[in-house]
């Protein structure tokens, strides 16, 4: 798909989401062509768009994400695929949380690892702290291809932005891109820690209920969408900060 044949919003967009699967693949947490992250195009179509199924990430482009409905429908080139899984899981989102523009999903090893422990994440580190009393989990159900799981995903979601799918992996929402990638690099970095820290074998530090509240709230402001609060200008500047990178590196996701 060329930029002249869509909008400058939704251009923009796949050049932004294209360049999130980039950065996913730079940071090593793709998995062959397997997970997803989606952004809903803005308008009352309800279509987002979802990476092409059978390609690697870093094969990304803004002109090969394909444009779905929320029945799983391809817009446009009838010739794409896409992972039925991927569309059970992310429409499930997009159809419940209209403020979820973007939802982003992953299979890391950490990530795994922390959705397969009975106590999922815990309250012992910096980046843990940053989403206590706001993660939701969901229970697996075997591979999503089930279309009643929909749901049921938005009922374990609810409000949340941060959701662990037990025996699966993590999944992550925002009003943006950048958002959405911010929360998934401060929760990876949270399971990481945290398998890091029970791997010793000592006894866990967790901070009192005033203090892990106060984190959550401060927490917050980092992911300000508008520039005027939070606590930068600019809102969510490492997304930005590694889409320079990967421009230096290989900008081809652009077209």
């Amino acid at each position: 798909m060329a930029a002249a044949s869509v909008s400058t919003q939704e251009w923009e967009l796949r050049v932004l989401l294209a360049g999130a699967y980039r950065i996913i693949d730079h940071l090593g947490w793709s998995e062959l062509i397997w997970t997803h992250t989606t952004v809903r195009i803005p308008g009352p179509e309800h279509h987002f768009l979802i990476n092409p199924y059978g390609f690697r990430f870093d094969e990304v482009r803004a002109s090969n994400l394909v444009k779905i409905d929320m029945g799983g429908n391809v817009i446009g080139d009838q010739t794409q695929e896409i992972n039925p899984a991927g569309f059970v899981i992310h429409s499930a989102i997009h159809m419940s949380r209209p403020d979820a523009q973007c939802v982003m999903h992953t299979h890391t090893v950490a990530g795994m690892a922390v959705a397969a422990l009975q106590d999922g994440l815990l309250p012992i580190s910096m980046y843990a702290l940053g989403y206590h009393g706001q993660v939701s989990y969901h229970d697996f159900e075997g591979p999503s291809l089930d279309l009643g799981e929909r749901r049921r995903l938005a009922a374990s979601l609810r409000q949340n932005n941060v959701l662990i799918l037990r025996n699966h992996g993590l999944l992550t929402c925002g009003q943006t891109i950048a958002q959405a990638f911010v929360r998934m690099y401060r929760l990876e970095r949270a399971c990481q820690v945290q398998l890091a820290a029970q791997s010793t074998g000592g006894p866990l530090a967790v901070p009192p209920p005033d203090i892990c509240a106060l984190s959550a709230e401060r927490s917050d402001d980092f992911l300000a969408v508008e520039g005027n609060r939070g606590y930068s200008r600019e809102a969510n500047p490492e997304f930005a900060a590694l889409l320079r990178l990967i421009d230096r590196k290989d900008p081809s996701y652009r077209t």
